[in-house]
């Protein structure tokens, strides 16, 4: 059962939506966002000059460049000042970075217009209207975000332009002290030069004198050709910090008075706390106060581990609520439902309805059913957030996807303006989606408050990590297509059901915002398919359960890839065909996705060799976030035992700022997706989660890496591409084409085992 398909009617709830939302705060009375932006926003240190509110020079000639995005390990604090450092020829040895106030200035425009339910290849007035308006709301909310792999694709042109306008002002304020024409001089490695004298003033010199100066209204910005910096593998600003020590992350947050608090949750989903007994805690060393939430107890005292062994020694009662009873076998249930009767959204039709092909009786038809479990994110850093609640107001540090966030709802909970909310964002030990959260923020404020003046960090333990996390949505998907003559599908549907995570993450923020209609991520991966199918329609059920489901690192394109990826290689087996030679046939109208697929290809030795019995080799291709990954993954399963031994990647993410954070982003995106397809599953007993903690929620384990290598292909004439989340999708369905190629089985379900 499908809903009718009406997108102009789904269009134009999404372009009020989006219009509305910026006619009600005023946009149309808002300037455009200016560039380079009032230096005032920067803060400076004594002897230090901000040219704008990118940048600023110190006196030595030490450059520090505001980066407006949280580091979680993506290399952003050195991505971003490459943008600034290439147009303002800075020397990188006198690079710094610190991070960006929290000004709308700053805000991510790109991640609002990146939500939009569009295609990449959806153009026409309606889609081009609908980006315009929410990058014009974007601009607005100024929200700042990091996710999504936007953090350079919006940082692209302001953060150049920075760079730009305050290279301008420095060769300005350097022709004016020699009386030359500004034409006369050029810049390198963080000087200006007068070549005919043979001059040169460094920029720490001239600071003061261009400070005074306006900036140009639009610098030029430097071709591609004359790159310095852009397209090297830079080193890392952050990476001495990290290895010294000194790198402050949310957990290393201390200061004079600091208590610590941790915290016990119903076991439950939708449960309540009901009661405890706080005597029995009297005499226990350390113990400052317990804390009642609506759904969870909390201990504070003068030590972490104080508070966690007392809270072990606190008797709770908790009401388990109305999902007492739910179970994995019920969530299964629930999804078989949806998928077989529920009304479903379309996200793309092409050509003729694929069920008359499908029907036809014609056609050698092939149907398969996947089937994915919840996905817990397991940062490593545990979860954490310090709060100091005072008469004049709320500061937090943690470290947090979306500070914007985070000040917006501490503040609309603490009933306090906004700007007496300040947000110290820290270093994330990793994010993938989970900091994208604000219930850090407000458990940490809510228990702060029973105790003014005093900092207290609130620590979750991995338990609660697990037990609490907004997991990946379950899902099952089931695809069927028609074959032609030569074996190529003439018709292929693909029906998937799920909980919706934008559904879900605006009902836990912005209840009355929680709309229901089709969303992106519920389908994403599947509607850009690439392949070229004359009949084609993807739907996706809507299905709603009691269990939190948030972003989880590439999102909806985690699982649709598996559905997709798996299926094109089934599909190749069936019509005798290498899969190989079956996509590119299929790609033939795709060059990006055919230059990737062939250069992992050669590189794995695709057509080389025969591996032994026991031993396979497996492939996928899949385009997300502007960047198109293919990966082989060479597997053994001669013992029994899957083992992943070998995974060539090819990434085309269109121009490349640091090779090395490519380079580096391919190779964890494959950890953590192998993680995933290996051992990840999160399952259900008793309205509550059964896992607790890295022995029965394992991550890859070192030993059990398999060699990776990464080939990067430029491609300066495309658009510019994100990798922080591209390296996951492709390589759940490459290890289990491999595990065909070795057995001759299919396995449709993750994480990865025999068929029953």
């Amino acid at each position: 059962m499908s809903r009718p398909f009406r997108p102009a009617r789904r269009r134009f709830l999404i372009a009020g939506a989006v219009l509305g939302g910026g006619l009600l705060i005023g946009y149309g009375l808002l300037p455009r966002r200016e560039l380079p932006g009032d230096p005032a926003l920067l803060p400076s240190a004594p002897g230090e000059l901000a040219l704008n509110a990118w940048l600023k020079i110190a006196a030595d000639g030490r450059i520090t460049i505001a980066v407006p995005r949280a580091e979680m390990g993506q290399g952003v604090y050195t991505a971003l000042p490459m943008l600034v450092a290439e147009e303002l020829d800075a020397d990188w040895q006198r690079v710094q970075v610190e991070p960006a106030p929290l000004e709308k200035l700053y805000g991510n425009v790109t991640v609002l217009v990146d939500g939009l339910p569009l295609r990449p290849d959806d153009q026409g007035a309606l889609p081009q209207l609908l980006r315009w308006a929410a990058g014009k709301l974007g601009l607005a909310l100024g929200l700042s975000v990091t996710g999504g792999s936007t953090s350079v694709r919006d940082a692209w042109e302001p953060m150049r332009i920075a760079g730009a306008s305050a290279r301008a002002m420095l060769v300005s304020a350097a022709a004016r002290r020699w009386g030359v024409a500004e034409g006369e001089c050029r810049t390198q490695a963080g000087q200006v030069l007068h070549p005919a004298s043979g001059r040169t003033l460094d920029y720490g010199v001239l600071a003061i004198e261009a400070a005074r100066l306006d900036p140009p209204a639009a610098p030029p910005l430097k071709p591609r050709s004359e790159y310095r910096l852009l397209g090297t593998p830079a080193p890392r600003l952050d990476l001495a910090a990290k290895v010294d020590g000194s790198a402050r992350f949310g957990l290393d947050v201390r200061l004079p008075g600091q208590l610590y608090a941790a915290i016990r949750h119903c076991p439950s989903f939708g449960g309540r706390l009901k009661s405890y007994d706080e005597t029995a805690l009297r005499g226990l060393p350390g113990v400052v106060k317990v804390v009642a939430l609506d759904d969870a107890v909390a201990v504070v005292a003068d030590g972490w581990w104080r508070a966690h062994r007392a809270l072990a020694a606190l008797p709770v009662e908790f009401d388990a609520g109305p999902h007492a009873a739910l179970d994995t076998a019920a969530v299964d249930a629930a999804l078989e439902r949806a998928l077989a009767v529920g009304e479903a959204d379309v996200y793309r039709r092409q050509g003729d309805d694929p069920q008359r092909s499908l029907d036809a009786g014609t056609s050698r038809v092939i149907r398969a059913r996947y089937r994915v479990p919840y996905l817990a994110h397991a940062c490593l850093e545990p979860m954490n957030c310090t709060a100091r609640v005072s008469a004049n107001g709320c500061e937090l540090w943690i470290p947090t996807q979306v500070p914007s966030l985070v000040r917006w709802a501490v503040a609309r909970w603490l009933a306090l303006d906004s700007e007496r909310v300040t947000v110290h964002t820290t270093l994330l030990g990793g994010g993938f989606g989970r900091r994208l959260e604000v219930d850090l923020a407000l458990q940490a404020a809510a228990i702060a408050r029973h105790l003014p003046e005093r900092p207290v960090q609130l620590i979750w333990s991995r338990e609660e990590d697990l037990h609490r996390d907004v997991y990946r949505p379950a899902a099952v998907a089931e695809l069927a297509a028609a074959l032609d003559g030569d074996g190529l599908p003439r018709a292929l549907r693909l029906r998937a059901a799920s909980q919706s995570v934008v559904y879900s993450y605006t009902q836990r923020l912005l209840p009355w915002a929680a709309l229901d209609m089709p969303q992106k991520t519920n389908a994403e991966g599947a509607a850009e398919l690439p392949y070229a199918i004359p009949s084609l329609r993807v739907e996706h059920v809507p299905v709603e359960l009691p269990v939190p489901v948030g972003f989880w690192r590439s999102v909806g394109h985690s699982f649709n890839a598996f559905f997709v990826e798996s299926f094109i290689d089934e599909l190749a087996h069936a019509a005798g065909r290498d899969p190989l030679d079956y996509r590119l046939r299929l790609l033939a109208e795709r060059p990006r996705h055919r230059r990737v697929l062939e250069r992992a290809a050669e590189a794995a030795g695709w057509h080389g060799a025969a591996l032994p019995p026991g031993r396979g080799r497996g492939l996928a291709v899949h385009e997300s976030f502007g960047s198109i990954v293919a990966q082989v993954a060479e597997i053994d399963l001669r013992d029994g035992r899957l083992r992943v031994e070998r995974v060539v990647c090819a990434v085309d993410c269109g121009p490349v700022v640091n090779p090395d954070t490519v380079r580096a982003q391919m190779e964890s995106g494959i950890i953590f997706g192998l993680s995933a397809a290996l051992y990840g599953a999160i399952t259900l007993r008793q309205g509550g989660v059964e896992q607790s903690n890295f022995p029965d929620y394992p991550l890859l384990a070192m030993a059990d890496t398999p060699a990776i290598e990464v080939h990067i292909l430029t491609a300066d004439d495309a658009p510019l591409g994100g990798v922080g989340e591209v390296g996951v999708p492709p390589i759940a369905p490459a290890v289990v084409n491999a595990v065909f190629a070795a057995t001759g089985e299919r396995w449709r379900r993750l994480p990865l085992r025999p068929p029953a």
